[in-house]
């Protein structure tokens, strides 16, 4: 960093070196989840879409938004209703702890801040103060806006455009939790003992001020290099503890690289990108949150929880015969997670194997109750109760389930229109998720076929992640290019790293297809066996933090 604070009053950003320079535009990212293989060493080609294409892409993003019938503008009624309340300002009484001096980790491009933390030691362990926009300061039920959001559940990212849940009036500017702007919150205070475990929470609504806007890199860079003052720099303390807690209590996390569209001037490229110990770090104070308000709504017997089914035995049986065909170790005695923790996606068996491993993530839902405790409450891959309340500007979810908790201790009723609505809720976010899946998906895979479009006939370096129980195609994904698509034709194994040919690549279509050109020089390739091609189903639950958007 150069003569750059890390904390405190948020400092000039007119040319630190994590600053965007002028001309630049913002990235574009997604993430998918999907493992990255290093394949030994080849010529990288650096594919653009060129600038002549922009058109072409910015009509497919244009022509997906149709197909895919995504909320356009916000009716009059909704602007004018978020204006208003903007005007007003936020409803209910609170506390004044604007002189805590909160700070916010975010991707850099973002202006719908939900989080705002504060991390102190005590005598006794840790203090996580965590302030989350209140979305329900701003939100009338029954209103135009209230209903708006229930048809829209989350908001949808494209490289063009984001479609927000709430009107860009409240969610980029009077309910984002921007930096030395005075902001209604929810504020956690959660109590630690020296190992991190939970000892104590409170949550009350409150106005807060917010001292520094900082982004991830900026964070683990000051970190590194020990220039961050104590509350930035407990981020690591803390969520090294609670990341060690979640390794202990069996929870599952996958640091798998996103795949990332960034937009380099006039021009557009894909690339991989690995998370940062710093993402990992902001995760867990999330996580921590969500298990908090959890613990709060299943002693109360109300509330709604994100739930996820331990994985079923035939399951577990399927992912153990696939390690066994690809030499993965995996004892009797150790658990899926342990086995996880223990592998090395930069290998390309293990790539193979976290990709069937994700499977066992799929089945994320939503559970509300109001009379007691459902009998499957738990979330897997967390290991413990798990509830979503730490982005409401950006998930339909967090507002009611925060409602839920800042009710429950205050010991007041929780109000009529959150009960009213907690058993439509699982359904409206299942088709809401299904939604940011398949965008997700879909935009990837449209500037998948633009970034090919000129290289049909082409042959790449790539790794077999996934087998057809026919056995004549299944996944591959490039190194470079950040691609990864379905091949067509039989003779390849699983885990094994191979030249592919391009077949097919159709911008209109959004489909990218190869088949095997000739197996790669390598003494390791693994004897796959085939199994059932995965590569159309949803995506694996999501960490919170790393694309800004949430958790689990």
């Amino acid at each position: 960093m150069r003569n750059t604070q890390v904390y405190g009053d948020e400092p000039d950003r007119s040319c630190p070196d994590d600053a965007e320079r002028p001309g630049e535009k913002p990235r574009k990212s997604f993430a998918p989840r999907w493992i990255l293989p290093k394949l030994d060493p080849v010529p990288r080609r650096h594919l653009h879409i060129k600038s002549a294409d922009g058109d072409r892409l910015r009509a497919g993003f244009a022509r997906l938004r149709t197909d895919l019938s995504l909320p356009t503008a916000f009716p009059p009624q909704v602007l004018a209703e978020a204006d208003a309340a903007a005007r007003r300002g936020p409803t209910m009484s609170r506390r004044d702890l604007t002189d805590l001096p909160f700070f916010t980790v975010d991707p850099a491009d973002s202006m719908d801040l939900d989080q705002a933390m504060h991390l102190a030691r005590t005598d006794t362990g840790y203090r996580v103060s965590y302030a989350i926009a209140d979305v329900a300061a701003w939100v009338t039920p029954g209103g135009a806006l209230d209903a708006e959001t229930m048809r829209r559940v989350e908001t949808l990212y494209l490289p063009d455009e984001r479609i927000p849940l709430h009107p860009p009036a409240l969610s980029e500017a009077a309910a984002s939790l921007l930096p030395r702007q005075d902001r209604p919150a929810l504020v956690w205070v959660l109590d630690l003992d020296p190992a991190g475990d939970l000892v104590g929470t409170d949550v009350f609504r409150a106005m807060v001020r917010s001292r520094a806007r900082l982004d991830y890199p900026r964070v683990q860079r000051a970190i590194e290099a020990g220039t961050a003052e104590e509350p930035v720099r407990l981020l690591a303390e803390i969520g090294g503890l609670r990341e060690h807690l979640e390794r202990e209590r069996g929870g599952v996390s996958l640091p798998i690289p996103e795949q990332e569209i960034v937009e380099h001037g006039d021009s557009w490229r894909l690339e991989y990108r690995a998370p940062i110990p710093a993402e990992g770090w902001n995760a867990q104070i999330s996580l921590l949150t969500g298990i908090a308000a959890a613990d709060l709504m299943t002693y109360a017997g109300i509330g709604i929880l994100r739930t996820l089914p331990e994985p079923p035995p035939e399951a577990l049986a399927q992912v153990r015969r696939v390690g066994r065909a690809l030499d993965v170790r995996w004892p009797e005695s150790s658990t899926y997670g342990a086995v996880i923790r223990s592998l090395d996606p930069d290998n390309p068996r293990h790539a193979a194997f976290l990709q069937e491993a994700t499977g066992l993530l799929r089945g994320a839902g939503y559970t509300a109750f109001d009379a007691g405790v459902p009998e499957s409450a738990g979330h897997a891959a967390v290991a413990d109760e798990y509830a979503h309340v730490t982005a409401p500007l950006r998930r339909l979810v967090d507002r009611f389930a925060g409602e839920v908790c800042v009710s429950l201790v205050a010991g007041v009723e929780v109000p009529q229109w959150v009960t009213a609505r907690l058993p439509e809720l699982p359904k409206a976010m299942e088709t809401g998720d299904r939604r940011a899946h398949e965008v997700e998906r879909e935009a990837v895979a449209l500037v998948e076929a633009v970034v090919l479009t000129d290289h049909v006939g082409d042959e790449f370096d790539a790794v077999v992640v996934d087998l057809n129980e026919r056995g004549d195609g299944g996944t591959v994904q490039l190194a470079e290019p950040a691609v990864r698509a379905r091949f067509d034709g039989p003779g390849l194994t699983l885990g094994a790293r191979v030249r592919v040919r391009l077949t097919e690549a159709d911008d209109a279509r959004r489909r990218v297809r190869f088949a095997p050109a000739r197996m790669a020089d390598t003494a390791d390739e693994p004897a796959g066996r085939p199994r059932r091609d995965s590569s159309s189903e949803g995506s694996a639950e999501e960490r919170p933090g790393s694309t800004g958007q949430g958790g689990r």
